[in-house]
């Protein structure tokens, strides 16, 4: 004889066993934004202390990397090919001045072109001449800094919601943080406004390429443009931006004496750093000092804003795991850069093929670790149907 169970008008939910639960720290979410630019100044502070092709090269492979590994599927996380491309017009840009205005370095002679006499008061600058290895080596250098610099931020902003980013914004700087978010943004939604206009275009049987498809374009994205910037400030008027809770005389003006001291101690503190033969107390204590003072001085200005925060992103083990990853480079690398290590600057005269750093190369393959400490990306919910109506149950239903 079995004992069946009475129907009722509910279901259990069944209880995963231990071992198939998931841990709370594995569920996926969203890192928090000021991880990923964290993690991506420190690879441009990086990329900044040395000319290195090899090591600039490796810096971009590990940006390339980690953005195709975590960069989620919004809007504003399409930019990334477009830094690409940008990066790759200033290398191009960089090596044309050089040719045409730079000075003439060595005697590896590539090319002779006419020059142009100018001036004695122009002494130093030449336009056209002869073309050398040494020179092209120079602008190319350059420009491959600048445009590993350039793909950087790309990465941040292809990586870091701009949303979540102002959320996490101290509530002293709000407002300037809203009108960074909005300079931020800038590059992901006018690359968004171009790939549908061209779309739309090449639907219509329009040209999309040559001088003619990007006139066509320009005035669609401009309008685009215009219209998103009259209904971001009518939102941003019917939400109070700019309005402020009433504070006392006597603390603003200690709010401002403590950053305005502050700020003269982090740029006194700054110049003792870099500056040789300076006093010990005027370099790392003073901007230390500094920090401390400005850091309490908008602690007491939040006091003003009266926003509140919805579900604040978190900052947990991922996220300091992410930042070391991108401060760890810059440190390292940085000072491989002030002690004048063998192949942080290599020869250009005469030229020779540079040498590969193993420390600053093993700290910037640390870099990579956000592929695969950051949490994973949350799926994006699916539209579900509304669930059809349940028969009543004659034994145990019907009665209620």
């Amino acid at each position: 004889m079995t004992y069946t169970a009475p129907v009722t008008g509910t279901t259990s939910t069944p209880v995963l066993p231990s071992s198939r639960r998931r841990a709370p720290m594995s569920q996926p979410r969203w890192l928090h934004p000021g991880a990923w630019w964290v993690w991506a100044l420190g690879m441009a502070v990086a990329a900044t202390r040395t000319t290195n092709p090899l090591l600039l090269l490796l810096i971009l492979g590990v940006v390339w990397i980690v953005v195709n590994a975590r960069r989620p599927d919004a809007p504003w996380a399409r930019s990334f090919d477009a830094f690409l491309r940008l990066g790759a017009m200033v290398i191009v840009i960089r090596m044309a001045f050089q040719v045409l205005f730079g000075a003439r370095l060595g005697t590896t002679m590539l090319l002779g072109l006419p020059s142009l006499p100018l001036p004695d008061w122009m002494a130093g600058v030449r336009v056209g001449g002869d073309i050398t290895l040494e020179s092209m080596m120079t602008g190319f250098y350059d420009g491959l800094r600048l445009a590993v610099l350039l793909i950087c931020v790309g990465a941040a902003n292809s990586l870091a919601s701009p949303a979540r980013l102002l959320k996490s914004v101290p509530a002293a700087l709000y407002e300037v943080g809203v009108a960074l978010v909005i300079a931020l943004t800038f590059a992901p939604m006018l690359v968004s406004d171009i790939q549908r206009v061209r779309e739309a275009q090449r639907l219509r049987g329009r040209a999309t390429r040559g001088l003619r498809g990007v006139a066509s374009a320009a005035l669609p994205v401009f309008e685009g443009a215009l219209d998103r910037s009259i209904t971001l400030a009518a939102a941003m008027d019917s939400r109070g931006y700019g309005r402020t809770a009433p504070v006392s005389v006597a603390r603003r003006r200690s709010t401002a004496l403590l950053l305005l001291g502050g700020l003269v101690a982090i740029t006194i503190g700054a110049y003792g750093v870099v500056a040789e033969g300076s006093p010990l107390v005027v370099g790392v204590p003073l901007a230390v000092v500094g920090i401390i003072a400005a850091a309490l001085s908008l602690r007491l200005a939040g006091a003003r804003s009266i926003r509140t925060r919805y579900r604040p992103d978190p900052w947990r083990w991922q996220e300091w795991l992410v930042s070391a990853s991108g401060i760890i480079p810059a440190i390292v690398v940085g000072a491989a850069s002030a002690a004048a290590w063998s192949g942080m600057v290599p020869s250009i005269v005469p030229p020779s093929w540079p040498d590969l750093p193993l420390l600053p190369a093993v700290a910037v393959l640390i870099g990579t670790l956000p592929a695969i400490a950051a949490p994973p990306l949350p799926r994006p919910r699916a539209v579900t149907s509304a669930p059809p109506a349940r028969v009543p149950s004659t034994t145990g239903d019907v009665a209620a």
